[in-house]
């Protein structure tokens, strides 16, 4: 497994404290945009393929957060007379490839160069010299899926402040009912057992599965996700995203399935 090591980012979502444009900071305080057009110089900038600007703004009003597809950037941010200001931003060090390094400097280089911002309803907009880049907010954007009834695949293991990704070509899923129950595959064998909600929990119990040999690595996939998927656990669902979270630190980030 691929084992990627979540660093700690000093002031890790950004946010406003001042007015921007129509809207006050308490219309940026907690809310997360996504990009929906990016330009250059009155021409359309193309993104790298399969990635997408997103910004956060901290719901304490002091912090604001940026990711642009490769690592999450974030730092002190405040508004002035119309124009973001941000202060040193801390970056996890993650290297990727395809031009997301390059496009996240692009992006820490516009966030920090005080760019205008300007909000109007659910879309926000911000611009430096030539550059503009609007922004919708992400429960319009990208509205929550419901946890009952979607097929969670597993993207990564989590186990305290450290993620690993799951082994090439292996599949682990579950699908949690409207009846408290569970269904799925933890990556080797099929699995069930009652899953009750409540508020921002799930019980976990009575979890089963079918008793097939597999290959080491999907046999240790499949003890992580059980590890987790027992007990009472609790949950997020931001988006296509899952994320399940067990007292010992364990841990499951999901998303769901296409």
């Amino acid at each position: 497994m691929r084992i990627r090591v979540l660093l700690p980012i000093l002031g890790s979502v950004l946010v406003a404290c001042g007015s921007a444009a129509s809207g006050g900071v308490s219309d940026l305080r907690g809310r997360t945009y996504l990009s929906t057009s990016v330009s250059e110089n009155g021409q359309q900038k193309p993104l790298v393929a399969g990635t997408q600007i997103r910004l956060t703004f901290a719901a304490d009003g002091a912090n604001v957060g940026a990711y642009a597809g490769c690592n999450h950037m974030g730092g002190p941010g405040r508004i002035e007379s119309g124009r973001l200001v941000v202060g040193e931003m801390a970056m996890t060090m993650m290297g990727c490839d395809g031009g997301r390094n390059e496009q996240d400097a692009w992006l820490a280089t516009l966030l920090t160069g005080r760019p205008t911002i300007q909000l109007s309803g659910d879309e926000l907009v911000l611009a430096r010299g030539t550059t503009e880049v609007r922004l919708l907010d992400r429960k319009v954007a990208d509205p929550d899926r419901p946890l009952a009834g979607t097929r969670w695949v597993v993207e990564s293991l989590i186990d305290r402040d450290t993620a690993s990704s799951i082994p090439i070509g292996a599949r682990a899923h579950l699908t949690i009912g409207a009846d408290g129950k569970f269904t799925g595959n933890g990556g080797c064998n099929e699995m069930g057992g009652r899953a009750v909600t409540t508020g921002t929990t799930i019980a976990f119990s009575d979890v089963f599965t079918t008793r097939m040999a597999c290959e080491p690595e999907r046999t240790r996939l499949e003890q992580a996700v059980l590890a987790v998927l027992r007990d009472t656990v609790t949950y997020e669902v931001e988006a296509d995203r899952l994320r399940v979270r067990h007292p010992s630190g364990k841990g499951l980030d999901l998303r769901a399935d296409r």
